[in-house]
């Protein structure tokens, strides 16, 4: 890299002397706002996920105002992503802009048999494994009634009327329904599959679906207890993947669409419902939901650097919730963007 006169000359390129120096003064600040131990832990916690302060509260033993500080330097900084929902706010790493290489450049370098950084992560595993039990307890106590429940704010009728209309024409060979809950997905699109699979963790909804299914008479089906962000399938071995009404469980949605996409074939379809962005915070505690709601860019986002192409989504408006279908398909070109139908 040569300075000549007022510019730079990287490769080919001249690059204006203000764009450089823009550069250096994020690479700068980034590098300032994570040269902190306390921030380092952070930064390192929110790379596994998004959390509240809370949680990063109890995982690093230091009080809500310390943490609150912390974090507002790292996303000045460009290095957090600050996610507001309801009354709950979440903190993840940042996927966009130069601050973001710049985080994720510190996190490669920072030693990953470090003692502390063990203990957050143990302590990280044991504050995500409280809340999957308090989740499981939810889907168990509630198993029996789960399609009444979905079913409270929008009307499931219409929504599965819709998502029928999306399946592409002729016979679909592999389907995978993600948390298939009571197996409806399956039962639902049985008349149009070679052969369905369900996944969930809960074994009573699964013993509930399996129940659901053989009364359905439908067939060429399985059930597996599995997590929807470490699939035990291969890639690309599925035509057709639903994960409906259970993304806003997820504590990382991005990973389960990530896995949902590494498991469709080429040219195979992925079809998300869940809410739209919304506030009734009662949801958290009554009903275990871990996110409020997702926009259609975030799914977008997450979709595209999953190499999967999206259609314009689809909103089904309720009596306190709008149900969202997000439509995607592996595409030849990882991320490739397919004009909104």
């Amino acid at each position: 890299m040569v300075l000549i006169g007022d510019e730079m000359n990287v490769g080919q390129e001249p690059v204006a002397r203000e764009t450089v120096a823009g550069e250096l003064t994020t690479l700068l600040a980034g590098l300032r706002a994570a040269g902190e131990s306390t921030r380092l832990r952070l930064l390192a916690l929110c790379a596994e996920g998004e959390l509240t302060v809370s949680e990063l509260t109890q995982i690093l033993g230091q009080s809500q105002p310390r943490v609150s500080r912390h974090l507002k330097l790292l996303c000045e900084a460009g290095l957090l992503a600050r996610v507001r929902e309801g009354a709950s706010v979440f903190y993840g790493l940042a996927e966009q802009g130069r601050a973001a290489a710049v985080a994720r450049a510190v996190l490669d370098l920072m030693p990953a048999n470090d003692p502390t950084r063990r203990q957050d992560a143990r302590r990280l595993a044991a504050v995500s494994e409280k809340r999957r039990e308090a989740a499981q307890r939810y889907f168990s106590d509630n198993a029996a009634r789960w399609d009444a429940i979905r079913s409270l704010h929008v009307d499931e009728a219409e929504v599965e009327r819709c998502l029928l209309g999306l399946l592409p024409p002729g016979r679909i060979g592999d389907h995978l329904d993600v948390g298939t809950g009571t197996g409806r997905m399956l039962a639902l699109f049985a008349g149009r599959t070679e052969r369905a699979v369900g996944i969930d963790l809960s074994r009573a909804m699964l013993s509930i679906a399996r129940t659901n299914l053989e009364r359905s008479g439908a067939r060429h089906w399985s059930l597996r207890s599995a997590d929807m962000s470490n699939l035990p399938m291969a890639d690309a071995s599925f035509d057709l993947v639903t994960i409906h009404q259970v993304l806003h469980f997820a504590d990382r949605p991005a990973d389960a669409i990530a896995e949902a996409a590494r498991v469709l074939r080429a040219d195979g379809l992925l079809l998300i419902v869940d809410f739209a962005p919304h506030d009734l915070e009662y949801l958290r505690e009554e009903h275990a939901h871990r996110r409020l709601g997702f926009s259609d860019q975030q799914v977008r986002e997450w979709c595209s650097r999953a190499g999967l192409a999206t259609h314009e989504p689809i909103h089904l408006p309720g009596r306190s919730l709008t149900v969202a279908i997000w439509r995607a398909r592996r595409t030849a070109v990882a991320g490739q963007a397919e004009a909104a139908e």
